[in-house]
């Protein structure tokens, strides 16, 4: 049997041995359950990305061909070439066989480097042409690429591989190497069209 003034001291007792619950470091439930993407979702997403600045720069460069007018500057040569096979047999009389030659000689040499120039432009617009449509092949395997990347991550997702995983990386890395190869192909080939048409202007 307590007293009173016990069962009042007891009441407002407190026990130091029970840990207080600290809520300053204590964080929500949301951020626990909030669903992390995995690294082949990421991979995937930057991929699209990649795929979608490509087609970008493909369309570009088919604006830029059509800017070059290829087409006109080899009739534009064709036509110079005519001209100076026309001037040689229409030259003026009354000079002596020497400065015929030679002049017959000059218009030669002209009309053989406007042929050569025609020649290399038509070599540069087929060589254009060309990688313009590796590039769109290209750029179709890159769809088929992502497609196999999707159902990497589906089996992924259900069987955790992280063989498979390694070997989706590896074939990302060489599409990021054959990307970058056929940027650099494609600029030089735009530098030598710009080489090409400051040797004509001279």
């Amino acid at each position: 049997m307590t007293t009173p003034e016990y069962d009042e001291w007891r009441s407002k007792r407190i026990n130091y041995n029970i840990p207080e619950l600290n809520s300053e470091g204590v964080r929500p439930m949301e951020e626990y359950l909030q669903v992390i993407p995995s690294e082949l979702e990421i991979i995937k997403q930057y991929f699209e990305k990649r795929n979608l600045e490509l087609k970008k720069k493909i369309e570009r460069l088919e604006e830029e061909k059509i800017h070059l007018m290829l087409d006109a500057d080899v009739q534009k040569l064709e036509t110079n070439y005519k001209k100076l096979r026309l001037s040689m047999r229409t030259a003026g009389l009354g000079k002596t066989s020497e400065q015929w030659r030679q002049e017959i000689q000059e218009e030669r040499n002209k009309a053989d480097r406007w042929e050569r120039r025609a020649q290399e432009t038509q070599v540069l617009k087929e060589t254009l042409e060309r990688q313009m449509l590796e590039t769109q092949n290209h750029q179709a395997e890159l769809k088929a690429r992502i497609v196999e990347l999707e159902k990497s991550l589906a089996l992924y997702r259900s069987r955790n591989s992280v063989v498979e995983l390694k070997a989706s990386l590896c074939k990302i890395e060489e599409m990021k190497k054959r990307i970058e190869e056929l940027e650099h192909t494609l600029q030089s080939c735009g530098q030598r069209t710009e080489f090409l048409e400051e040797n004509e202007e001279h």
